[in-house]
């Protein structure tokens, strides 16, 4: 067995799939190491969360930094200082610009709320109330490779959830939530494992 992954975790939120990631490391699905928390907002939920694990958190605000670019780099900076391998994006509230997309070039991941290309493009709960909108009748969710486009590079995984009657914003979201929880451990098991590739801008798993 080569060295153990060490992930970079990015978020922003109440930090569920931060939780759901750092009890598979717990329980042996995923071997990795939680090496760093970025979080863009004092007091969200998801630091409580990495400080009861035990994971140092950095906290890299817009408010802080005399532009985006100044608050981006820094985020690089602190991905890089952690020598992380690989970095999810769990309910990250800010699109990563180039200067973070180019140091970690097919390294980076994210989980979308919808099953893309569907709802590409914001954040939730809008990809959920867009599907009861539109009426559709599975929803799900996305891991993907994050590019310079946003929500458009290589799908690595799917999970689907059905649209029940009936459903609202909060209950789909909840069911999709829980979806996201089992699938994005698995696909990061899968890259700690080194069978995640890109063939012609397409996510290839081998066996």
């Amino acid at each position: 067995m080569g060295p153990m992954m060490r992930l970079g975790l990015l978020a922003s939120g109440r930090g569920s799939n931060v939780h759901a990631i750092l009890a598979a490391i717990r329980e042996d699905r995923l071997r990795a190491e939680a090496v760093v928390l970025v979080c863009d907002r004092a007091g969200a939920g998801v630091i409580e969360v990495a400080q009861r694990a035990g994971v140092p958190v950095e906290l890299i605000e817009r408010s802080a930094f005399p532009s985006r670019g100044a608050q981006q780099t820094a985020i690089r900076d602190a991905l890089t200082r952690y020598h992380a391998d690989l970095v999810a994006l769990a309910g990250f509230a800010a699109i990563l610009d180039p200067v973070v997309v180019g140091a970690f070039e097919g390294r980076i991941l994210n989980i979308h709320p919808a099953l893309l290309p569907a709802f590409a493009g914001a954040m939730a709960p809008e990809p959920q109330a867009a599907a009861l909108r539109d009426g559709v009748k599975e929803s799900g969710c996305t891991v993907h490779i994050v590019t310079a486009d946003v929500d458009a590079g290589p799908i690595v995984a799917q999970a689907t959830v059905p649209v029940l009657p009936g459903d609202t914003v909060e209950s789909l979201s909840a069911r999709i939530h829980a979806a996201e929880h089992r699938l994005y451990p698995q696909v990061l098991q899968w890259f700690a494992e080194g069978r995640v590739s890109v063939d012609a801008g397409r996510a290839v798993l081998s066996p």
